[in-house]
């Protein structure tokens, strides 16, 4: 089974959308994806076909090729049996639904996965077994202890050790990121998101999650126009930290001119990086926050990243690993 990958994907990267198209309600992307799901289980393949953009049937060449998919699903997996979780958020620009089954054929959790445009047209779509996502520091002991980077309330867009909860699970280097922005009333923004300024994490703070001395300072990458990207320089403004015992932080996506530390500052925890940005790799303002054990991005593994003293969901969390879904902030300390 590992050497047959059940798998249709076609995630294009270019023509990105707007925000006021790309952003939706995460309850509506889950019920497109389970529509969606069904339809592909029914066997109504004509509608599923339809509802694929231009780029996916000319990936898969025809109707009758999905069709010839759509038996080897049932011949190698069989009937879906369990549906053990679900999740929707945007990923690449595209409103994405996961969802993690057990199949009456195969003792290996299965990942359904839809990426959907903001008019419901299938951008890309896959069905294969979960990812190998254990390694040799899923019990790793962090040693540094951390802070949330930022005051006030932020929400776990992606985190979490789950694939269905965060998409980094599957790159060693980044396996325990978290992407963090700020919601309110259910958005991210306000207005119709065409600007930065719209988004409330726009320009917040961001703080080192603890002392430290800096390894990397970028400054120079100019913020996105909303909904595009720059997959040139995928960190965009960044800064890379230096804890201590094989340690490091990686926070990304910073505002162009906000970095205010320099290689080989000494910094102490809490002491302002910059601001919150939409730099480099980035359709919207946001936070992507790792921590790894090499000083160089993509370099080494990612390492756990467990925060101390603050609150999810408004519970007191002494030390722990937030998840996409949460809103969490910091304790003031005492």
């Amino acid at each position: 089974m590992r050497n047959t990958w059940l798998a249709i994907i076609c995630l294009i990267a270019g023509g990105a959308l707007s925000v006021t198209q790309a952003q939706m309600n995460e309850a509506a992307t889950m019920e497109q994806g389970r529509e969606l799901t069904a339809l592909f289980y029914a066997g109504e393949l004509a509608t599923v076909w339809q509802r694929f953009d231009h780029r996916m049937q000319g990936a898969l060449g025809s109707q009758q090729n999905l069709a010839a998919f759509r038996t080897k699903v049932d011949q190698e997996l069989g009937q879906e049996k369990e549906i053990i979780r679900e999740s929707a958020g945007q990923q690449q620009g595209y409103n994405v639904y996961v969802r993690l089954s057990k199949f009456d054929k195969i003792n290996a959790p299965i990942v359904v996965q839809w990426a959907m445009t903001e008019t419901g047209q299938v951008a890309g779509f896959q069905i294969q077994p979960q990812p190998e996502i254990s390694d040799a520091f899923e019990d790793y002991r962090t040693q540094t202890s951390l802070r949330l980077p930022f005051d006030g309330p932020w929400y776990v867009f992606w985190g979490g050790r789950q694939v269905e909860q965060n998409y980094h699970v599957t790159n060693k280097a980044q396996r325990y990121a978290y992407d963090l922005l700020v919601y309110r009333s259910g958005r991210s923004f306000r207005g119709g998101g065409t600007a930065n300024e719209d988004y409330y994490c726009w320009g917040k703070d961001i703080l080192a999650p603890a002392a430290g001395t800096v390894v990397t300072a970028e400054d120079g990458v100019d913020d996105n126009v909303p909904g595009e990207m720059n997959p040139e320089q995928i960190l965009g403004n960044h800064v890379i930290i230096d804890h201590g015992n094989g340690e490091f932080s990686l926070l990304a996506h910073l505002q162009k001119g906000s970095v205010a530390v320099n290689a080989g500052d000494s910094l102490a925890s809490g002491q302002k990086l910059g601001r919150c940005g939409n730099s480099g790799n980035s359709s919207e303002p946001h936070l992507h926050y790792h921590l790894q054990n090499a000083a160089e991005f993509g370099q080494g593994h990612g390492l756990p990243a467990p925060f101390n003293g603050y609150r999810a969901d408004g519970q007191h969390v002494d030390r722990g690993e937030p998840v996409k879904g949460q809103t969490i902030e910091a304790v003031p300390a005492e």
